[in-house]
């Protein structure tokens, strides 16, 4: 069981810090371009990209979390 769990965590935090850091990319971009066009008043394209790369790492810290839960479960 922790043969497969434990690689499975790994991916997940990778795969949390992949999404973290194209979030922060696109809030960048997004700030830069806003300052320098003056318009913040409609959602951008960058801003929807900044969205669902957030969304992505709030599901993938969730799917880590659980497996953690599993691994305590399953280490008493």
């Amino acid at each position: 069981m922790y043969y497969v769990l434990v690689p499975v965590l790994l991916v997940l935090m990778g795969l949390v810090a992949f999404s973290l850091i194209r979030g922060i990319v696109a809030f960048l971009k997004t700030t830069r371009i806003d300052l320098e066009s003056g318009e913040a008043e409609t959602a951008s394209d960058m801003q929807l990209a900044q969205n669902k790369a957030m969304f992505a790492r709030i599901k993938y810290q969730a799917l880590a979390i659980v497996v953690v839960a599993i691994l305590l479960a399953v280490s008493r």
